[in-house]
């Protein structure tokens, strides 16, 4: 499975009215579900190798859990790609920690495939952490930044 046909995966998710899709395909399997009102892929290549029997999905919650302990919503990637926090060098970045932002507020640009994709805040609040630097690659569900509503 590569990239392609994971975010291929996503989109018949996003189109239909199924709440899960899981595919295998040599020996691997990928299983992408609506769980909250948003898009969670689970892979089992990312099982770790001291724990091969458990399934991929306590990863998430392990993120959950150091998340809430900073008490902030976390704000994630949207889908692959490159993590810009402006609109262009020359340009200052469109939050920074500590600022007041609105529900609809862009955060950052996500590059994916030569498109260059918004991403606004999902509550207002104050940016507590900016958890990506600049110009770095970035997963699907990564976190990208923690809001404190």
């Amino acid at each position: 499975m590569n990239t392609k046909d994971i975010e291929q995966l996503i989109e018949l998710l996003e189109k239909s009215s199924i709440s899960e899709i899981e595919v295998g395909k040599w020996g691997k399997k990928i299983r992408v579900s609506r769980q909250g009102g948003h898009v969670v892929v689970q892979n089992s290549d990312m099982v770790s190798d001291a724990t091969p029997t458990t399934p991929a999905a306590p990863a998430p919650s392990e993120t959950t859990e150091d998340e809430s302990s900073l008490q902030g919503v976390a704000i994630k990637s949207p889908m692959v790609g490159t993590f810009y926090r402006s609109p262009s060098p020359e340009v200052d970045a469109f939050v920074k920690v500590g600022d007041h932002v609105k529900k609809g507020d862009t955060l950052c640009i996500i590059e994916a495939m030569k498109i260059m994709n918004e991403v606004e805040a999902e509550v207002s609040g104050v940016i507590l952490d900016i958890q990506i630097e600049n110009a770095q690659p970035v997963e699907y569900g990564q976190t990208l930044f923690l809001i404190e509503p």
